[in-house]
């Protein structure tokens, strides 16, 4: 016998829940992995454009494993958090390779794919196969916290070993895969973190938050995230209209995104002669008179979950190339548009190719 909470979700979702979205409904385990990939960390306002973007891109995941990289991540350019955009190239390579294009039908296969964990595991699961797993996230959370009235921290082993067994107890077994949709859709429109939607909500008379007005008190929380500062100088050299960019590497932010050349400082340092000295000329072995202008530009901000970037961008025009990168890769302005950059980058090419917007252009 469904619970009350489940009949009252179930009968809100036939009546009352009209959110569109494109992958509403989808039986494609590609499609459906696709969309909860690109989802991950990201808004579905957002989310929406790219999932379409790459859908027209690459329509089988046979198309998505033999595309170039660059390419790839080229379309993924402004989702951030690129580590899911690796993941997805690796999965699809391997589900071709290994899998013949089929993905895994059960909830341990999918958990064996890379950058698959237990939530989108059971999103497949139950979207794709109808299998009975519940899907467990922040509207999860937040709806069963009020509902039921818990204030176990929903970042604690405690709490979220709690908030699993609710989901699963509460879950459809019969339709799991609707069920899951519908409690996605109803934390996200009517159970929402903030303006929560209680005057119309079918749940009103059943949830313990509400009669005991503690909507905005729930769920709890204990940690809070530490952003840790950095500070970036990109440095734009140029010679004979052609400009100087690199691929990051592994290990820290924007993996496999291009960039201009990089020196990181532990606090912001003035752009003066020995700062010029000291990090450009010494490093690269070059002396002012290959310098035949270099202009600072004004800072840009990016904010990531746990890092605060703070960037300037100098331009350096040389009359020679640094033996140093005389093999590395140079680029006209119109190139740019071919390699995948991280958005702060993107924000201040937006600004410095946009002729007569600015007196700083490249």
């Amino acid at each position: 016998m469904p619970s009350s909470f489940t009949q009252l979700l179930l009968k809100w979702n036939e009546n009352e829940n009209y959110r569109p979205m494109p992958w509403k409904g989808e039986k494609n385990p590609y499609k459906i992995w696709l969309s909860e990939i690109i989802l991950q960390q990201t808004r579905v306002e957002q989310g929406w454009a790219y999932y379409e973007k790459f859908l027209k891109n690459f329509p089988t995941i046979f198309h998505l494993a033999a595309a170039k990289d660059e390419k790839v991540f080229k379309l993924w350019e402004g989702l951030g958090y690129y580590n899911r955009c690796k993941n997805l190239l690796f999965t699809a390579r391997q589900i071709v390779k290994e899998f013949k294009g089929k993905f895994p039908n059960s909830y341990e296969g999918l958990l064996l794919l890379k950058g698959v964990g237990p939530y989108t595991a059971s999103a497949i699961a139950s979207f794709a196969y109808n299998l009975p797993h519940a899907v467990v996230d922040g509207n999860v959370f937040r709806v069963f916290s009020r509902f039921y009235g818990i204030a176990t921290p929903i970042d604690t082993k405690e709490g979220i070993a709690i908030f699993n067994k609710i989901a699963f107890e509460n879950l459809s077994k019969t339709q799991a895969g609707i069920y899951n949709q519908a409690l996605m859709d109803f934390g996200a429109t009517v159970c929402k973190p903030m303006s929560a939607q209680c005057p119309s909500c079918v749940m009103q008379k059943k949830c313990i938050a509400f009669t005991q007005n503690q909507v905005n008190l729930l769920p709890v929380k204990l940690k809070t995230i530490q952003k840790k500062k950095r500070f970036f100088d990109f440095l734009i050299f140029r010679h004979d209209e052609q400009y100087l960019i690199q691929k990051r590497g592994e290990g820290d932010i924007w993996s496999n995104l291009y960039q201009f050349y990089l020196i990181e400082n532990e606090k912001p340092i003035v752009m003066d002669s020995k700062y010029v000295q000291k990090f450009i000329l010494e490093p690269l072995a070059l002396s002012t008179k290959n310098i035949i202008s270099l202009l600072p530009s004004s800072m840009y901000k990016q904010t990531l979950t746990h890092q605060e970037i703070q960037a300037r961008f100098i331009i350096i025009n040389l009359n020679r190339k640094p033996a140093l990168f005389a093999k590395a890769l140079w680029v006209k302005k119109d190139g740019f548009k071919k390699y995948p950059f991280p958005k702060i980058v993107n924000d201040f090419l937006k600004m410095a190719l946009n002729k007569g917007k600015s007196g700083f252009s490249l």
